[in-house]
């Protein structure tokens, strides 16, 4: 399905009447509904059904360790200056990445493989190649793989970055958040300008294929004037893609956060201002808004599979390769394959005692029942090609006569009705369509379609806006 190329209207009066927590629709059903009545042969069960498929694999390596706290963070991570607290958790995770493997069979390929945080390169370079060997001795990785890793600017060098790529990541992501002093100061973060475009500079050097950053919107101190400049100087930095988050101020959840002064927190009709000018000055300089939070450059890999309509989205976010199986090593890492969720254990105890007893560190998961997996297939397309056919879908699904995707769908005929007169998507017999002044909200439009977002507490999301 061919995508057209993507517009936006900012409608701030839709905006606020939308905004409100809801998930990031990395999957269906999200995480929140993984629970503790699982089982592991379950998960083993599912493993083989992939072997039996020959379904393509993604990996996924969690390295929670952070030197200091970032007062915004939502992340499982584990604050130490202590550097060896790192030993102990390599040599788990390397037995983790065996056990797992050993369960797969080894003419799978990895076509896509990313290290997260926490802070990766908080590893040092010996401990980075260790990793790095034991899933190249583990896995049959394809030569065309996407090897990604995140990276904290401050703890970074010029070595660093070429023994990176010499080892095989070929992309690379770094958090700005925000140029402004003030701002950093407020979240614990402080990284001078010159630094910044220092590590651009040495991370294009090294022959980097593609570079990712983070800003963040809704930061304390954070104005329209403010958070120009630093998406003026973000630009000149030139990266490939550039995400632009909502901050989720959630201090019930994330106690880090009660450091940040709320009353610098702007307001709500600061952000939508500071939301809309992100979108004209990034659209204006050539990115192409993918959807979400997330923009491209017109000739990267992400804008040129949207507008095939091949763009696809798992717990690592918006992706160009097709659907795989993804395994999630280390703490509080997700595995998600076709119809079972998995999550590892968040504490390092309870991660450790499980590798030690011989047994897969899962703490809870879910099973995808085939409603899910319509529901999960129609969400997505939403989610990444701003349209959907609901003939493919009754198709695909062997939807019959009887009840077709209309009745099927007949308890979300009055949302979507509401949707269309509100002016976010445009519905027709065979063709549902998100409107340019839908796109901002698309996590209102795919929440029509999610059966479990009735029994589910909004704490835990972030606002659509």
């Amino acid at each position: 399905m061919k995508v057209l190329p993507q517009t936006v209207k900012f409608d701030a009066d839709l905006l606020r009447k939308y905004d409100r927590p809801l998930p990031r629709y990395t999957s269906y059903p999200p995480a929140t509904e993984l629970t503790e009545d699982f089982e592991s042969v379950d998960f083993k069960a599912a493993v083989a059904v992939g072997n039996y498929k020959k379904r393509p694999l993604s990996l996924y390596c969690h390295i929670p360790f952070c030197e200091s706290a970032c007062y915004f963070c939502g992340c499982n991570t584990i604050i130490s200056q202590r550097k060896a607290i790192a030993d102990p958790y390599l040599d788990y995770l390397t037995r983790d990445i065996r056990q797992v493997a050993s369960l797969i069979d080894g003419d799978r390929t990895v076509e896509q493989l990313h290290w997260g945080g926490g802070t990766p390169n908080y590893l040092s370079l010996s401990q980075v190649e260790i990793l790095w060997n034991t899933l190249c001795n583990h896995f049959q990785f394809d030569e065309n793989a996407e090897i990604s890793i995140e990276v904290n600017p401050r703890s970074l060098d010029r070595e660093y970055l070429f023994f990176l790529k010499q080892l095989g990541f070929n992309r690379i992501s770094f958090g700005i958040q925000d140029f402004d002093f003030q701002v950093q100061q407020a979240v614990n973060r402080i990284q001078p300008e010159d630094m910044l475009f220092q590590v651009m500079d040495w991370v294009r050097g090294a022959g980097f294929t593609s570079v990712n950053v983070d800003l963040i919107y809704g930061l304390p101190y954070q104005t329209l004037e403010t958070f120009k400049s630093t998406i003026r100087k973000t630009i000149q930095l030139n990266p490939d893609r550039i995400a632009v988050f909502n901050f989720a101020y959630v201090p019930w959840l994330k106690p880090i956060q009660r450091r940040i002064p709320q009353d610098a927190i702007p307001s709500n009709a600061e952000k939508i201002k500071i939301l809309q000018m992100t979108i004209e000055e990034l659209t204006a300089n050539g990115y192409v808004f993918i959807g979400m939070d997330h923009f491209a450059k017109p000739n990267d890999e992400l804008a040129i599979a949207q507008s095939n309509g091949q763009l696809h989205r798992n717990f690592q976010g918006y992706t160009t390769k097709p659907e795989s199986d993804l395994f999630g090593f280390g703490i509080s890492s997700i595995s998600m394959l076709h119809d079972v969720y998995v999550q590892n254990h968040k504490s390092l105890k309870n991660y450790f005692r499980a590798i030690d007893t011989g047994e897969l560190p899962i703490e809870r998961g879910v099973i995808l029942n085939g409603d899910d997996i319509i529901r999960r297939t129609l969400i997505m397309e939403l989610m990444c090609q701003f349209q959907v056919s609901p003939d493919e879908i009754q198709e695909k699904y062997h939807l019959s006569f009887d009840c077709d995707f209309a009745k099927y769908f007949f308890p979300e005929q009055s949302q979507l009705q509401q949707l269309e007169n509100d002016g976010l998507i445009r519905v027709s017999p065979n063709h549902i369509e998100v409107t340019p002044s839908g796109r901002l909200l698309i996590r209102n439009i795919a929440a029509v379609f999610d059966r479990y977002l009735g029994d589910r507490s909004f704490s835990g999301f972030s606002r659509a806006i």
